[in-house]
């Protein structure tokens, strides 16, 4: 396999997606993996890009075959990683990029323990609470309940390769992007892919 997993977890609100969607749009070959949910549709998702949406017979019937990479059951609603589609685009030399929580992360590494775990953290709480109430869509015991998950998902950075503190977006992104281009550099997978050029110089 040439491409690279990674596995990007962070508390809500800490502005994870819109490092990964920036991400991908400054980086050839990175994608997201799209995740299976049991969550209903908004109004501003899309089938596909957002989320394969099925119902909750569906998930389970989909655990029960051993499709996913990992799942979890987050505010009442069921997430999961679909592995054939991940290890699918790995095997085609594209680098995945997989949004979960710790907890998903966990399951993942026992299965592909070769992942590249980055952690994306705020700089204070203050500025974490603000932006979850600039979203305007969550009540005030919602919020309170975020935030208390927050601080237990941000006790679990240590168990990831790189930390990233989110306080000047593009700063954070060039940490991120850098990230993603050292593994690309990384001797076992530049000797893999290049495999003709260093015979070539060797030879």
């Amino acid at each position: 396999m040439t491409a690279q997993l990674f596995i990007l977890s962070a508390p809500s609100g800490a502005g994870k997606t819109s490092l990964v969607r920036a991400a991908c749009e400054r980086l050839d070959k990175l994608m997201v993996s799209v995740s299976h949910t049991t969550r209903p549709m908004r109004p501003a998702d899309k089938e596909g890009v957002d989320y394969h949406f099925v119902d909750e017979a569906q998930f389970h019937e989909m655990i029960g075959r051993g499709e996913f990479l990992e799942h979890a059951c987050v505010f009442g609603n069921f997430y999961g990683t679909s592995q054939v589609l991940v290890e699918r685009s790995l095997a085609a030399g594209t680098d995945v990029i997989l949004e979960i929580d710790w907890q998903g992360a966990d399951q993942v590494r026992r299965l592909m323990p070769e992942s590249c775990g980055v952690f994306i953290v705020p700089p204070t709480r203050e500025i974490l609470e603000n932006r979850l109430r600039g979203r305007a869509s969550d009540s005030d015991e919602v919020i309170e309940r975020r935030m208390g998950d927050a601080v237990e998902d941000m006790r679990h950075f240590a168990n990831y390769d790189y930390l990233i503190i989110n306080d000047n977006f593009e700063r954070a992104l060039d940490e991120l992007c850098g990230v993603i281009l050292a593994k690309r550099v990384e001797t076992l997978r530049q000797s893999t892919v290049n495999e003709p050029v260093i015979s070539k110089l060797l030879s």
